[in-house]
């Protein structure tokens, strides 16, 4: 299919930078990850049963999977056109491969006692697993690093804070933006806390087949092991025909709090490029607006932030949607949990734009001391804070009047104050120390 023909924008105007989830989230990468949960249960059984006379030999069975290509796939999807049951295709799919083979394992022990749902909800955790190891966090961890590294760039750039919109109390450039670093490390550190986990338990989930077929085998304990150290996921004790999607929604909610972060920081980029702290760079040939040439437009600041709103809006979705099934199961899971990959993907994009705004990124620091210079009321706090540990009468008053005047306060305003105030000389030589660019208590200290 040519990009341009495609619905979603995942697929084509972002296909180049959502690419990399593919082979995570395809259709083909689904198919996959079933064929491997089903080729690895064959070879853990048969070991566990101990009864198969012919060597088991586990490396052309996991070449099913390992040497997957289109071809496997589209076999695959010509055998569900007749079960019309997508992972019974699969079973399918790997006793022909095994007929092809000249095999003589035993074919039903392919996917012995299990219902679709054991493979399902150890391949979906995997696909998520993996994609998340090799994909995601790194993209995430890139983009805390550029943070860092700027935020280390600009640790001596004072710069006038700004609460309800209002001049407030001075910070520093660097230490606005080590904040996102901390809350986003802080973030980073809670997902790394949650557990990939699958559900594998045969139909209602008590390995009812698996015990009336082989009474003296633990399943449980296989189960266990098997996930374990075949699939790399941790086995959910009790659960219906459906896995849980507990964790699963604690990590959809884990990537929906960073995202959330990151939108508030799209926001406070695009406010400070608004408010000319920050320039962009210009890249030749570029357009800005198609009516106005001088324009240079922080879009990719408003990429990331729709992007990552689109993300967890589905996230959202699918945390309260996944964990809810009737009884022992319905089908709404299905459906939905296709479409783990779209928000994943919409994040990747909104990340790589991110980046490419961060470096694009030049720092205005004569707006940022003008306007530090343009707003001296600020260093009332400090006055009046002063004030109060001398023990000095209405402090706070008497700078509220001062302040909240028609007229400018400015660095003679606050002198002459200073001058007329009934306190020592040692005060008055600190008070008037007090300046919009000094007043920054820890901020260049982190």
């Amino acid at each position: 299919m040519n990009i341009l023909d495609a619905i979603s924008p995942i697929d084509g105007r972002y296909h180049g930078k959502s690419e990399p989830l593919a082979a995570f989230f395809s259709e083909s990468a689904l198919i996959r990850y079933r064929v491997k949960v089903e080729i690895e249960y064959y070879i853990a059984l048969m070991q566990e049963l101990g009864t198969v006379k012919e060597p088991v030999d586990s490396e052309a069975l996991r070449g099913l999977y390992r040497n997957w290509n289109t071809e496997s796939a589209e076999r695959v999807k010509e055998i569900e056109k007749t079960t019309n049951h997508d992972v019974k295709a699969v079973e399918y799919f790997i006793k022909e491969r095994l007929d092809a083979m000249g095999s003589k394992l035993p074919r039903e022990l392919v996917h012995f006692g299990l219902t679709s749902q054991d493979i399902n909800n150890t391949a979906f955790p995997m696909m998520i697993k993996e994609s998340h190891e090799t994909v995601v966090r790194p993209a995430y961890v890139a983009l805390i690093e550029k943070l860092e590294t700027l935020a280390q760039e600009w640790r001596n750039i004072p710069m006038l804070a700004h609460t309800h919109g209002q001049p407030a109390s001075p910070t520093g450039l660097g230490k606005e933006l080590m904040v996102f670093v901390y809350r986003l490390k802080e973030q980073l550190k809670a997902l790394d806390g949650i557990p990939f986990t699958g559900k594998f338990g045969g139909a209602t989930g008590n390995y009812n087949a698996h015990r009336v077929a082989y009474p003296d085998i633990d399943w449980r304990d296989f189960g266990n092991r098997f996930l374990k150290e075949h699939l790399g996921l941790e086995r959910q004790q009790l659960t219906t025909q459906i896995e849980n999607y507990d964790h699963l929604a604690a990590y959809m909610d884990g990537i929906r709090r960073m995202n959330t972060v990151l939108i508030d920081l799209c926001r406070d980029i695009w406010t400070y490029i608004s408010m000319n702290y920050f320039r962009q760079k210009i890249k030749a040939g570029e357009v800005g607006s198609s009516a106005m040439p001088h324009k240079v437009n922080p879009i990719d600041f408003e990429n990331a932030e729709g992007n990552f709103g689109v993300a967890d809006a589905l996230f959202t979705h699918f945390s309260m949607k996944l964990p809810i099934s009737r009884m022992q199961r319905d089908l709404t899971d299905s459906t939905v949990i296709r479409n783990l990959g779209v928000p994943l993907a919409h994040s990747l994009v909104a990340l790589q734009s991110l980046q490419k705004g961060l470096g694009k990124l030049l720092l205005n620091e004569a707006k940022l001391s003008e306007d530090l210079e343009d707003n001296w009321a600020v260093t009332a706090e400090a006055i009046q804070t002063v004030l109060r540990s001398v023990d000095y009468p209405n402090p706070y008053e008497a700078l509220k009047q001062l302040t909240r005047t028609n007229e400018k306060v400015t660095a003679e305003t606050m002198s002459a104050f200073i001058d007329g105030l009934e306190v020592s000389a040692e005060v008055k030589e600190r008070l008037h120390k007090i300046t919009p660019h000094n007043y920054l208590g820890y901020a260049e200290e982190f």
